[in-house]
Parts: structure tokens; C-alpha cells; sequence
């Protein structure tokens, strides 16, 4: 299930919400393939990262997912649009209509995310 905190994106308009948010507040995409188990695992670290960050009331970061293999039209159009090669798992950082980071695999761990929201230009 779902935490309250992350809405899953279904639809092209739902992306194009994503980027209007994003110019106000960062918004964090988990592009997430429920086959995989090294997509599981970043499916966890992001959620971890989700339940601390959300419960921080100075943070203003929103939360987004997109299933790629249920979604794979709105995922390639992901890719498409920000210019990130896709891979799955992937997180993008988005601000201002832009990827400003991105990771993938292994690399999505709960301190990185972490490192990102105090510091998302550095």
C-alpha cells in the first residue's frame, strides 16, 4: 500500500501536474517496476526516506511514482520530456520543471534522498 504522502501517477496529465508543482515545490519521482527485486529494495529506501521526510514540517517536498511496466507509455514519455536515459528503479529530483539529480539502482538509498532534500542544489 501506498503511503498517504506518495501519489502514483497514471496518466500523461498526472506528469504534467508533476512539472507544474515542481515550481513550487521540489517534487521526488520514483520510477518503480514491480518485478524487479533491486526495484523493491529502492521502493523500500525511498519509502523510508518518505516517512521521515514527510513528518519534517520545514520540508516542502512532494512525492510521486510511476509503475513503469503498468505505465510503460507514461514512463518512456518521463524519459522523453526530462532528458534521463530510463532505468528502473530511478529517482528524479525535479525543481522548477527540471531534473536537477537522478539516480538509479543501487544508488537509491535513504541518505542519499536524504542528502538531497537538505541540500538539492549542492
Amino acid at each position: 500500500m501506498l503511503s498517504e504522502h506518495v501519489l502514483e501517477l497514471h496518466k500523461m496529465e498526472d506528469w504534467q501536474e508533476v512539472l507544474h508543482r515542481s515550481q513550487e515545490h521540489p517534487v521526488l519521482l520514483l520510477k518503480h517496476s514491480t518485478t524487479c527485486p533491486v526495484s523493491a529494495r529502492a521502493y523500500r529506501e525511498f519509502m523510508a526516506f518518505v516517512g521521515t521526510n514527510a513528518s519534517d514540517p520545514k520540508q516542502t517536498m512532494e512525492y510521486r511514482m510511476v509503475k513503469v511496466i503498468e505505465n510503460r507509455p507514461l514512463s518512456r514519455r518521463i524519459a522523453e520530456e526530462t532528458e534521463v536515459r530510463h532505468e528502473s528503479p530511478q529517482v528524479l529530483l525535479l525543481d522548477q520543471g527540471q531534473v536537477i539529480k537522478h539516480a538509479s539502482h543501487g544508488h537509491i538509498t535513504k541518505k542519499r534522498l536524504t542528502q538531497w532534500a537538505q541540500n538539492p542544489f549542492g
